[in-house]
């Protein structure tokens, strides 16, 4: 053997090693973003056994899901600064242990207080879990194909687990709701042991020249040139040394939590109770406080150059209408079905199902549509299908045949959300400087998800305690507004700023999909 090729040799080994890192590596992080979009749908069938073993009142088990929203949309933003700071790796790990605990209090629950909080727990877990995914993929995989295929298989896997969520939902309610929670322990320990035996300590990936690159939140892959810290730039400012905005982030989280409890105790105690008043008086002094220290501070939530961008407040309108549309309809069918029509949990995750398909099938075609037609316009065509097709099911409920009356909805608007997904993340980032495109994507999960808890309890308002075809059908005409409006905003603001080149690839914002 000549000394080039006991050169060679380990070089090629050396190759091969570091490949079969990075693929477990990704195996890993696949994992993690599973378990977050399984425990998104997953929840939803097992709402009404819990209410009802743990005896809360719908306006009090709304919380179940609020709960997990407010605590993850309001300190998205604090997770991506935290991945700059302490490291991606090291958060990671902290992370998904700290959402296994929280799933293991709330599986062994015995009263709604334990339960709630464990559900915010949870959320807390997963907004510092979803910018450590991102930067270990922008650290392990250099800027280009390998990296877009690696966001590719990472979100595909992501967008799995909301139809794994609906069956699973239905199989484990019907043995217990516990197991609804229980689940993610055993993934949450796989996700840990592997980070420790496959992820490496975060160094930035770079590209053929040599380029540092950075994963964004949107999906796509940034080479920007600029060195990225131990985390990499998972929060999209660019500046690792930035400050974590905890403070603006506790005043933004406590003006949505105060506001959805003001509108649960108002419902329960009524409009005119002292509780009910301190809530929603408490939640105006916390917004102005909020926007006084965006106005004031040096270390803000949304920068100055984000409150400018014209595409990114398109974007933040259409995922907040998107939520209270088709993002919440999982929400209504799960009561419908389950508390309306009788069914069993593995009848109504089996009903489910098409649903979440369709999200997937959505997404997909939303993905090649955008590169053709381009975001704006495929935006409106998803808020137009959303809308055809809750209107259907807010007209066709009272049905007793699913297929004739319910599945034809169901197929509509679960395609016209997957496609609203993909777009509205792109129409959102479009125009947003390429160095704050993390933060961006983080503002628009923050929208989307504080407009989900707002709009859970608004509908549990319409819904009452024992709700009737005709509070659904009201509940459901709610959500068919939003789509609708969602619609004219879009074509009204969004096609200016949104022309997406054939070059981009959008499909790469799927890896969004929780």
């Amino acid at each position: 053997m000549t000394s080039r090729e006991l050169t060679v040799a380990p070089a090629a080994a050396g190759a091969v090693a570091t490949a079969g890192r990075a693929s477990a590596t990704l195996a890993v992080l696949s994992v993690a973003q599973f378990l977050i979009a399984l425990d998104y749908s997953i929840i939803y069938i097992a709402l009404p056994s819990i209410a009802a073993d743990l005896r809360l009142e719908p306006a009090l088990a709304q919380w179940i899901v609020s709960a997990y929203a407010v605590l993850f949309a309001g300190f998205l933003v604090v997770g991506g600064r935290l991945s700059d700071r302490v490291g991606a790796k090291r958060l990671f790990v902290v992370s998904i242990v700290l959402f296994g605990v929280a799933s293991a209090v709330g599986g062994a629950a015995g009263d709604g207080t334990l339960l709630l909080a464990a559900r915010g727990v949870q959320g807390l877990g997963a907004a510092l879990l979803q910018p450590a995914v991102l930067g270990l993929i922008g650290t392990t995989f250099p800027p280009g194909a390998s990296r877009a295929r690696a966001l590719a298989v990472w979100g595909s896997v992501g967008a799995s687990g909301l139809a794994a969520g609906a069956i699973l939902g239905g199989l484990l309610t019907a043995a217990s709701w516990r197991l609804t929670f229980v689940i993610n322990v055993p993934l949450t320990l796989l996700c840990a042991l592997g980070a420790a035996l496959w992820i490496a300590s975060a160094r930035p990936a770079t590209g053929g020249d040599g380029t540092p690159g950075r994963a964004v939140a949107d999906g796509s892959a940034v080479a920007d040139g600029s060195a990225a810290d131990g985390g990499g730039a998972a929060d999209g400012a660019g500046v690792g040394a930035g400050r974590v905005p905890v403070l603006a982030s506790v005043l933004g989280t406590g003006t949505v939590l105060t506001l959805v409890l003001g509108l649960t105790l108002g419902s329960s105690h009524g409009w005119g109770s002292p509780a009910t008043l301190v809530c929603l008086g408490l939640a105006v002094v916390l917004f102005v406080g909020f926007v006084r220290n965006e106005g004031v501070s040096p270390n803000v939530l949304i920068e100055p150059v984000l409150r400018r961008t014209r595409s990114l407040r398109a974007g933040a309108a259409a995922t907040a209408l998107y939520m209270a549309s088709v993002g919440s309809e999982f929400y209504l069918l799960t009561l419908l079905l389950q508390e309306m029509k009788g069914y069993a949990p593995v009848q109504a995750g089996l009903a489910f199902l098409p649903l979440a398909v369709m999200v997937t099938v959505g997404s997909t075609t939303a993905g090649r549509a955008v590169r053709r037609f381009g975001a704006a316009n495929v935006l409106v065509a998803g808020f137009a299908v959303a809308t055809v097709g809750l209107l259907w099911l807010s007209l066709a409920l009272h049905g007793d045949s699913y297929a004739a009356d319910l599945l034809p909805g169901l197929l509509l608007s679960g395609f016209g959300h997957g496609v609203i997904y993909t777009s509205m993340f792109i129409i959102g980032t479009h125009d947003v400087p390429a160095a704050h495109q993390s933060t961006a994507g983080a503002l628009l999960t923050t929208s989307q998800y504080l407009s989900g808890a707002v709009t859970v309890a608004v509908l549990t308002l319409v819904l009452g305690v024992s709700p009737g075809h005709g509070d659904f059908r009201t509940a459901f005409l709610l959500t068919t507004a939003a789509a609708a409006l969602g619609g004219v905003l879009a074509a009204v603001r969004g096609r200016s700023s949104a022309s997406v080149p054939a070059s981009a690839d959008p499909s790469l914002s799927r890896a969004h999909h929780k």
